[in-house]
């Protein structure tokens, strides 16, 4: 690859960055490739980048002085005898950059058009920035500070100056600092295509670097970590770092490369970086252990490295980058006119007018289940509306049991008060139908409790479609007023519904219909009981020949008969209390009394009493049957025409009829300041992706 098609490619890359800066969006969304500096505090990270740059222009001093990442941008530039486009900053000063020339700028993106060619003045600009965003409680920040250099003496590079690992606070940093900024960091390295430039002094054990450590959490392989050994210089008589260059210790896939950087004498002294460089290659050259390989050691050759590597890196990155940002722009562009578009849309009326088309379309397709984003998981919709018709409400109206509160013995009551002063000569039909309505009565219960569900899974659709259809979002107060209208739509049908389902309980419970072709018949359900009352019966032992018994003397025609097993009589249950039969246990004539006031059974039924009850509850049972099968088949059939079909064929007209009015219509459609602030954001950033689709174009 050419050197001028690697710049071109890098360039590119910063073009990129600028424009995802601008907009306020971290360029890292698009994970372009960058070359990000890790290392802990006093680890020679800054005397690095200024041998790299060959300038000094980042602040220094004690505790965290990188507070905000650094986007470094490295353009060679070849040098010019141009006068430069000053701003005043050329002019000498006092204080100023002794080594400024027309050839070596730099410019903030922050401060456009603005050149500075003193360098001290971008150290201060730095400062002041950071200070801006941060404060001055040593606070860090991971909005970054993006940095042109401009320089014949660099080549094209991009690297991001990240804050140092700290571990104690100092002074009034926040004591979770140590944390903020491995979050930071992590931000930025664990993003794939991110090189990790490690920076570890070199008289320290290798094994207990910091940088190195967070390198390795995000590339356990070492695949996208260079090292780079400071302070070799300092390291004790007789040791050196050719078992590390070698790999023998942290192998690394890209290797490290040693440098010497200038001693805190020769800042405080502003020893120039030049004569700085040329004591670090007459280090490496004479060094006894580093002269065979004094080629691959220093700044030079980190740079020349680094910008190889990189170049590679856009390189191989490139496509993915093209295809995130046209991922990007179409998901932008799509919320976009979920937004309304970039300026909002135009015509109010039409607006209302789409929304309730789109909600009344969207509440059909929900009952009808027709909907494209069908669950898997849970029944929803039309489906939750058959449930409770043919699940809850079926099993519902099936488990009333006509007899758990009517008992035989109240059955035996009514049979007498049925009949009236003539005890019945057949089973009283009158009984059958007083408890029979009674019973019916019972299944209006169940037929409100089916209207109500309904009446809740229309509120329920109602709720969904207002969180998915994405106007809503837009028009806090259209949702407000739709959610009224519908609400109260639902509630005026609940009237025609409710009533309906109570008048279907009350024509069955008004008219008994024994001539139903499902109907067990009296005779039938006679013959029945007494076969069943038969054959529990025990056998009676039969009389010996030519023997009769006393009844049978008289043609059981006689009262005087000795009565050994004395049947009940018709009413003598009524009268079974303690004193009659102390009455009866006594001889000689019964006196007569006065019946009492509350007369009460007490007696066990006798075996008349328990064919009619029984016969009674036969009928009942079967005709009650009929009448819940065409409950459970009616009350559905009520509550879809008044209520769920009502809604379908009505509610759009409902809504036009109560939004789509000109004097509302202005205050329906007031946007949210959410919105209103997402639509500027979503705006700038398919601006930005537009850009930065022209800019890989050209790639």
């Amino acid at each position: 690859m050419s050197t001028g098609f690697g710049a071109e490619i890098v360039a590119t890359i910063n073009k990129l960055q600028d424009v995802f800066t601008a907009v306020g969006s971290s360029a890292a969304q698009i994970d372009l490739p960058q070359i990000c500096v890790l290392g802990s505090q006093s680890s020679g990270k800054s005397s690095v980048l200024e041998n790299i740059v060959g300038r000094d222009f980042l602040p220094r001093g004690s505790g965290i002085v990188t507070r905000r990442p650094l986007v470094l941008q490295l353009i060679h530039r070849p040098a010019t005898t141009a006068a430069p486009t000053a701003n005043g900053n050329a002019a000498a000063a006092p204080g100023a950059d002794p080594r400024m020339n027309e050839n070596e700028w730099g410019e903030f993106l922050h401060l456009p058009n603005e050149k500075f060619y003193d360098f001290n003045k971008i150290r201060a600009e730095i400062v002041r920035d950071t200070e801006a965003k941060t404060g001055r409680n040593a606070g860090i920040s991971p909005q970054p500070i993006n940095l042109r250099i401009f320089s014949p003496n660099v080549l094209t590079l991009t690297l991001v100056d990240l804050p140092g690992l700290t571990k104690v606070p100092v002074g009034d940093q926040p004591k979770d600092i140590e944390k903020q900024i491995r979050d930071m960091l992590f931000k930025y390295i664990s993003k794939p295509a991110c090189i990790v430039l490690a920076v570890t002094p070199a008289n320290t054990d290798l094994a207990n670097s910091d940088g190195l450590k967070m390198a390795r959490e995000v590339d356990p392989e070492g695949t996208r970590t260079i090292g780079v050994l400071t302070k070799v210089d300092l390291m004790d008589a007789g040791t050196d770092v050719v078992d590390i260059l070698a790999g023998r210790v942290i192998p690394l896939r890209l290797g490290y490369v040693p440098v010497v950087n200038r001693g805190q004498r020769d800042i405080d002294t502003s020893k120039p970086i030049q004569q700085a460089l040329d004591a670090e290659r007459h280090f490496f050259e004479s060094h006894p252990a580093y002269q065979g390989k004094a080629q691959y050691c220093g700044t030079p050759f980190l740079a020349r490295k680094l910008n190889m590597i990189l170049m590679h890196h856009i390189r191989a990155t490139l496509p993915d980058i093209k295809a995130r940002i046209t991922s990007q722009l179409q998901k932008f562009n799509a919320e976009l006119q979920s937004l309304g578009g970039p300026l909002g849309d135009g015509n109010s009326s039409s607006i209302v007018l789409n929304i309730i088309t789109e909600f009344t379309n969207e509440f059909r397709t929900v009952i009808d289940g027709n909907t494209n984003d069908l669950s898997l998981n849970e029944l929803s919709g039309g489906a939750r509306i058959s449930f409770v018709f043919h699940e809850l409400f079926n099993n519902g109206v099936k488990s009333i049991d006509p007899f758990d509160q009517v008992k035989d013995g109240d059955i035996r009551t009514i049979l007498y008060n049925s009949s009236g002063s003539t005890p019945a000569l057949f089973v009283g039909t009158a009984a059958f139908e007083v408890i029979v309505k009674q019973q019916i009565k019972r299944l209006e219960e169940p037929g409100l409790k089916c209207c109500q569900l309904v009446y809740d899974e229309l509120i329920r659709i109602l709720g969904q479609l207002l969180a998915k259809i994405q106007a809503f979002r837009r028009y806090p107060a259209l949702r407000e007023r739709f959610n009224s209208v519908v609400v109260n739509f639902f509630k005026s049908a609940m009237t025609p519904t409710t009533k309906l389902v109570i008048d279907m309980v009350a024509m069955q419970a008004c008219y008994v219909n024994t001539t139903h072709p499902d109907f067990l018949n009296g005779h039938k359900a006679m013959a029945l009981v007494t076969d069943r009352l038969n054959a529990n019966k025990p056998a009676t032992p039969e009389p010996k020949p030519g023997k009769m018994t006393a009844a049978q003397l008289n043609n059981n025609k006689d009262l005087d008969v000795d009565i050994k097993k004395e049947e009940p009589s018709f009413f003598g249950s009524f009268f079974s209390s303690a004193k009659s039969q102390q009455q009866k246990a006594k001889k000689g004539p019964q006196p007569m009394e006065a019946p009492p006031a509350i007369i009460r059974p007490q007696a066990a039924l006798s075996e008349r009493e328990t064919l009619e009850t029984e016969v009674i509850k036969l009928l009942i049972h079967s005709y009650f049957n009929i009448v819940k099968r065409e409950m459970i088949d009616m009350v559905p059939k009520a509550i879809t025409l008044t209520l769920v079909n009502h809604s379908k064929e009505n509610l759009q007209r409902e809504l036009l009829q109560e939004l789509y009015k000109p004097d509302v219509l202005e205050d329906l459609l007031k946007e949210s300041e959410l919105v209103v602030a997402r639509r500027k954001e979503v705006v700038s950033m398919v601006q930005a992706l537009n850009k930065a689709e022209e800019i890989v174009a050209g790639v």
